[in-house]
C-alpha cells in the first residue's frame, strides 16, 4: 500500500473517532440531565406525606376525640397498674392503633414527663421514633392469621426486652384470626411473662371469641364528633397554609362519618382539587354532595303546597346524576335537622356550620311540628320501599306530593299519628256531583234484600244512652235488624280477616213470601241496651285453634319448657267451640287442667269468640298416644321389636 493511501486512511480514522467521541459526550450529558430531573422529581415526591400520616398523634394529648380513654391509660401508667392484655375496639380511623403505639412508647420511656407523656429523648423513645425498636412488635392479623404465625409470636414472647421494661405486641385486625389460631393463643394471653403486654385492635368486636374477651381489658373507642373533626381540620389547614371555609370543613367532617383518617384523606383530595383554597361550593362539587339549598327550597315548596316546583327540583337533582335514594335520605335528614332546630334544648344535636345553622332556625319557625312528624314518616317509608320499587322515580314523586299536601287547607295535622298516604284530587268536582244522595224516607216500604257482597257498607253508630231516639232512627234500627248480613271485602284499604257468626235462619229470604211491611208492625223505640249490642263471636276452625295453641306455647317462659315442648308436639281436635287436649297420664293432665283458665282466655281473645272451651282427658289404654320424650319413643319402638330391650340390657345402656 502506498504512503499516500496510508495517510488518507489515518485522517479518516481520526475524524471518525472525533465524531464518535462527540456523540458519546452528548449522550452522557443528556443521560446525566435526565437523571438530575428524575432525582429532583423523586425527591419532591418522597418529601410529600399524606396528612393522615404526617399529623398522626404522637402523644396522648394530641389524640382527638378520645379524652376519656387517653386519661384512663395515662392514669394506669402513672400508678403502675398495667394489665397484661388490652382490647381496643371501635370504628375505623378513630385512633385505636395510634393509641396502642403511644401506650407502648410511654410505658418504655426512661424519663416520662410530669403529665404522663413520653419524653421523646431517651434511647427507648428515639428507637421507637426511628422505627428500630425491638420492644414493640406489630402483627397484621389479616395476613398472618394461621396457627404457625401465632406459634412464632408465642416463641418471641419468651425473650425479655433489651432496653426498657416491657415488650409490647400490637395485633391489628385481631378478629381475622382463625378459630384454631385463637385457641392456640389463649394460654399465652392468659398467663404471659411479666415483661409481655398484648394490645389487640379490631373494628368488629362481635367476631372475637368470648374466651379472648374475658382475658382483656376492653376499651371502646367512640366516633369522633363533627365539631372535633372540624377543629382538627382547621388546625391542619393552618399548618399547611391552606384557606378553608368552616362550612366546607363541616361537609368534609359529615362525609367522614366519625373517622379522622377518612376526614384527612378527603381533605387532601379537596386540596388537590382546589389548589389550596377550599370553599363550600368546591367541596360539594368534588365530593358529589347535595347542596343544602335544594332542601331549603324544597321545604318552602312543601309549606306552600306547591307540588309543581317540588317535582321540578327533583328533576334537577336527578339530572345532575344524584341517586334517588341519596336524595330521599338527605331530605329525611333535613327534616330531622329542622325538628331539632325548633327547640333550644335540642339545638346542640344540629351538626352544621354557623351560617347554615341560622337558616335552619329561621325555616324551623315556619314548620309546624305535626308537619315535620308526618313528613319524616313519609320519607322514611319511601326509603324503606325504595329498593323493592320498580319505578323508583314515581315512588319519590308520590312521596313529594303527599308531603306537599300535608299542610293543605282542611287537613288534620294532629301530631304523633301515622300519616294517611293518600293523594288529594287536584281538580275539584262540580257542586252538584259532590252532594250526597238523599236518604230514603223511613215511611216508604223497603224492598226485599238478597244476600250479596258489598264493599265498605255504612255501619249504624250506637246512640248515647241519654239521647232521645227519633222515629226515623227507630225505623232505621228496625230495618237494620231484619236486613240480611253482608260480608265486608275492603274497609279503608284493609281486608277483613274474620267473618262474624250469624244465624242460618236469617240468611235466606223467600221471594214467594216477602217480608211483612214495616208499617204493619208496631214501632218500638229501642233502648240504650238494645242499641249498644255486644260484640259478635267470630267463626273459627281447627286450624286456627292449633295455630294460636302453638303461638301460646312459643311464648311460655323457660321455666315451663317441658310443658311447652309437649304443647308444640300436640294436635288439637275441635268439636263445635270445644277443643280437647288428650294426654297420656294423670300428672300431665293436672298440669294442663291448671292452665285452663289462662289458656282458655288467651284463645278466646285471639279467636275473638267468647264460647271457646278447653277440656283435658287422659287417653284410654287402647288409644294411640303420640310419644313426646325419648323414653316414650324407645318404649314404643321396643313394643314392636323386643330385640331393642335385649340390646339395652346386653350393653348396659341408659336413656337420658
Amino acid at each position: 500500500m502506498s504512503t499516500r493511501r496510508k495517510e488518507v486512511l489515518k485522517k479518516d480514522n481520526i475524524s471518525l473517532s472525533t465524531k464518535i467521541r462527540g456523540i458519546t459526550e452528548k449522550f452522557l450529558f443528556l443521560r446525566t440531565f435526565a437523571h438530575y430531573v428524575s432525582d429532583k422529581n423523586t425527591l419532591n415526591m418522597e418529601n410529600y406525606i399524606v396528612s393522615a400520616r404526617k399529623y398522626r398523634p404522637s402523644t396522648f394529648e394530641s389524640v382527638v376525640g378520645q379524652r376519656a380513654l387517653t386519661t384512663t391509660l395515662k392514669n394506669a401508667i402513672a400508678t403502675g397498674k398495667l394489665a397484661h392484655a388490652y382490647l381496643f375496639c371501635g370504628p375505623r380511623g378513630v385512633g385505636k392503633t395510634t393509641c396502642a403505639r403511644i401506650f407502648a412508647k410511654t410505658i418504655n420511656c426512661m424519663s416520662p414527663t410530669e403529665d404522663g407523656e413520653a419524653c421523646n429523648q431517651c434511647e427507648s423513645c428515639t428507637a421507637f421514633n426511628e422505627q428500630r425498636s425491638y420492644n414493640i412488635h406489630e402483627l397484621d392479623a389479616a395476613s398472618n392469621n394461621s396457627v404457625d404465625d401465632i406459634r412464632q409470636l408465642v416463641e418471641q414472647v419468651r425473650i425479655p426486652p433489651q432496653i426498657g421494661k416491657y415488650k409490647v405486641y400490637i395485633i391489628d385486625e385481631v378478629h381475622m384470626l382463625s378459630a384454631s389460631a385463637f385457641n392456640s393463643f389463649l394460654k399465652t394471653l392468659e398467663e404471659p411473662p411479666r415483661h409481655a403486654i398484648f394490645i389487640l385492635a379490631t373494628t368488629e368486636k362481635h367476631k372475637i371469641l368470648p374466651t379472648i374477651l374475658s382475658r382483656c381489658q376492653i376499651y371502646d373507642f367512640n366516633r369522633i364528633s363533627v365539631e372535633d373533626t372540624v377543629t382538627h381540620l382547621a388546625y391542619v389547614a393552618s399548618k399547611e397554609g391552606i384557606t378553608a371555609e368552616p362550612e366546607a370543613l363541616n361537609v368534609i367532617a359529615l362525609k367522614a362519618d366519625g373517622g379522622m383518617r377518612d376526614a384527612l384523606s378527603i381533605f387532601d383530595q379537596v386540596v388537590s382539587f382546589t389548589g389550596g383554597h377550599i370553599t363550600y361550593q368546591s367541596v360539594i362539587e368534588n365530593l358529589n354532595v347535595l347542596d343544602y339549598e335544594y332542601y331549603f327550597r324544597l321545604t318552602d315548596c312543601f309549606l306552600e303546597n306547591n307540588v309543581g316546583n317540588a317535582m321540578l327540583l327533583l328533576d334537577d337533582v336527578l339530572g345532575k346524576g344524584f341517586d334517588g335514594s341519596h336524595f330521599i335520605t338527605g331530605l329525611a335528614s333535613h327534616l330531622r335537622d329542622l325538628l331539632v332546630s325548633k327547640d333550644a334544648a335540642t339545638l346542640p344535636l344540629l351538626e352544621v356550620g354557623t351560617s347554615i345553622r341560622e337558616r335552619y332556625q329561621a325555616q324551623a319557625q315556619k314548620c309546624p311540628l305535626p308537619f315535620l312528624y308526618r313528613a319524616m314518616k313519609l320519607c322514611n317509608d319511601c326509603d324503606l320501599s325504595y329498593r323493592a320499587s320498580k319505578n323508583k322515580r314515581l315512588l319519590i314523586e308520590i312521596t313529594l306530593i303527599q308531603v306537599a299536601q300535608i299542610t293543605a287547607e282542611g287537613d288534620d295535622v294532629s301530631g304523633g299519628r301515622s300519616p294517611k298516604q293518600v293523594i288529594k284530587p287536584i281538580f275539584t268536582q262540580p257542586a252538584a256531583a259532590q252532594q250526597p244522595q238523599a236518604a230514603p224516607v223511613a215511611s216508604q216500604p223497603q224492598a226485599p234484600v238478597t244476600p250479596q257482597l258489598q264493599a265498605t257498607p255504612p255501619r249504624p253508630q250506637a246512640a248515647p244512652a241519654n239521647a232521645p231516639a227519633t222515629p226515623a232512627a227507630a225505623g232505621t234500627a228496625s230495618s237494620a235488624s231484619h236486613a240480611a248480613p253482608e260480608v265486608v271485602l275492603m274497609a279503608q284499604g284493609k281486608e277483613e280477616k274474620k267473618i262474624p257468626v250469624v244465624k242460618m235462619s236469617g240468611l235466606g229470604v223467600s221471594i214467594k213470601r216477602p217480608k211483612v211491611k214495616e208499617e204493619n208492625k208496631p214501632t218500638t223505640v229501642p233502648t240504650a241496651q238494645q242499641i249498644a249490642q255486644p260484640e259478635e263471636d267470630f267463626m273459627f276452625n281447627e286450624r286456627d285453634v292449633n295455630y294460636y295453641w302453638q303461638e301460646y306455647a312459643g311464648r311460655m317462659p323457660k321455666e315451663q319448657v317441658a310443658i311447652a315442648t309437649r304443647m308444640q308436639n300436640m294436635r288439637i281436635t275441635l268439636k263445635d267451640t270445644t277443643f280437647e287436649v288428650l294426654v297420656d297420664n294423670e300428672i300431665v293432665a293436672k298440669d294442663f287442667t291448671a292452665m285452663i283458665p289462662e289458656l282458655q282466655n288467651y284463645l278466646r281473645s285471639r279467636l275473638k269468640n267468647s264460647k271457646v272451651t278447653m277440656t283435658v282427658r287422659v287417653s284410654a289404654p287402647t288409644e294411640k298416644v303420640r310419644a313426646y320424650g325419648r323414653v316414650e319413643k324407645f318404649q314404643m319402638m321396643a313394643q314392636k321389636n323386643n330385640a331393642l330391650l335385649q340390646l339395652k340390657d346386653e350393653f348396659g345402656l341408659e336413656l337420658y
